[in-house]
């Protein structure tokens, strides 16, 4: 696996969630460079704060085909 640091564009995988957190491991894209990073499971940060993350490695955004995952749990759901 290659370095893991902070920000990239897609979840490859997501490694443990509690509630809404969870830790994931975000793929770029374009170059294929993998990070291991935090999330929030719900609708804003799957459909507008992955795809403007910027790649470390690359320096580009997801692309305009970016299709964001669905969150575990509905948004009105409080726990």
């Amino acid at each position: 696996m290659q370095h893991l640091i902070n920000n990239n564009m897609r979840i490859k995988e997501i490694t443990s969630q509690n509630r809404w957190d969870f830790q994931a491991i975000y793929e770029c894209e374009h170059c294929g460079f993998t990070e291991r990073d935090y999330g929030y499971d719900d609708t804003y940060f799957h459909q507008t704060v992955i795809p403007n993350k910027v790649c470390t490695h690359c320096g580009k955004k997801a692309g305009e085909n970016y299709r964001p995952l669905a969150t575990k749990y509905p948004d009105w759901v409080e726990f």
